[in-house]
């Protein structure tokens, strides 16, 4: 999908930036901008959607978005609902790789920080072995200024190249880099349109008649922008909210989180969970309980 160009207010004196927010909702349009932004989920639960893939997140939950990747954090239906001026609450390190930094980054003291942005060219979700010590870092990147800054900025691109093992990126490098903006609007708009009404029947049809196409039609082009086809899409949709059910544990039986999902048959959902999540709702269940423990 092509996102919204998104600018980052930086100043032309600093090379770092850091910016805490605690607001009622998310951001919510898709959208990208040239700085790679690190965020850190201080409070806060829902979907992050990066490229065509999509991630849980929940507190204590740290993404590294990269730069011009199209991204948006969906924050839960209950959150939304009982939005206040700090339901939301994150804190973000913003750089730009190819501004300031890039001629330090060529530095061969470097090279190796500089070949870990260059391979995460899709973000990634840090592990939380790692929480703790990434978590203390952007704390002290929020409370310095100039040359400290900076020295804290290195430290934390080091503890980066140090992990082990290596973090998976959140997702393959973007289909949809030549094309236009307006696509971007319109694609937007496909996009919310799911969003809003994957949780009950829609049709392919009715999709398509939303973009103002004929289904034949609109799925050459939703596979064009998207990489993946409208089914695959709505199902990790769904499968998405089925996971945040679970793990949330607001629900009466697994048969009630596949319905609430849009699901219409237990079988369909335990098939298509399977297929996405790589095993059965109940194991997920159980292996998210063992972890928590």
């Amino acid at each position: 999908m092509k996102p919204l160009q998104f600018t980052v207010p930086v100043t032309a004196e600093k090379t770092i930036m850091v910016q805490e927010d605690k607001v009622p909702h998310f951001y919510p349009h898709l959208h990208k901008h040239k700085e790679a932004q690190l965020v850190w989920i201080v409070k806060g639960q829902g979907t992050l959607i990066a490229d065509n893939t999509m991630h849980l997140f929940e507190p204590g939950d740290i993404f590294l978005i990269a730069p011009n990747q199209a991204h948006v954090f969906k924050g839960s239906e209950s959150d939304m609902a009982v939005a206040t001026h700090d339901t939301i609450h994150t804190i973000s390190v913003f750089y730009d790789p190819n501004g300031n930094l890039s001629k330090l980054l060529e530095l061969p003291e470097l090279v190796q920080l500089n070949g870990f942005l260059k391979e995460y060219k899709g973000g990634f979700k840090l592990d939380p072995a790692y929480f703790r010590l990434v978590s203390q870092k952007i704390k002290l990147l929020k409370e310095a200024s100039h040359m400290d800054q900076l020295f804290h900025f290195l430290s934390l691109l080091r503890i980066f190249c140090k992990m082990n093992p290596r973090p998976q990126s959140l997702s393959s490098v973007p289909t949809y880099e030549k094309t236009g903006e307006r696509e971007g609007v319109r694609m937007e708009h496909i996009y919310n349109y799911i969003m809003l009404h994957y949780h009950r029947d829609v049709t392919l049809e009715e999709v398509a008649a939303e973009a103002h196409m004929t289904s034949q039609a609109f799925c050459r082009y939703f596979k064009k922008h998207t990489g993946v086809t409208f089914v695959t899409f709505l199902n990790q949709m769904r499968i998405s909210e089925a996971c945040k059910q679970l793990t949330v544990g607001k629900y009466n039986s697994i048969s009630s989180v596949a319905y609430n999902s849009g699901f219409n048959s237990i079988t369909n959902f335990n098939r298509v969970f399977k297929s996405i999540a790589g095993t059965s709702p109940k194991e997920y269940l159980d292996k998210y309980k063992k972890n928590l423990a």
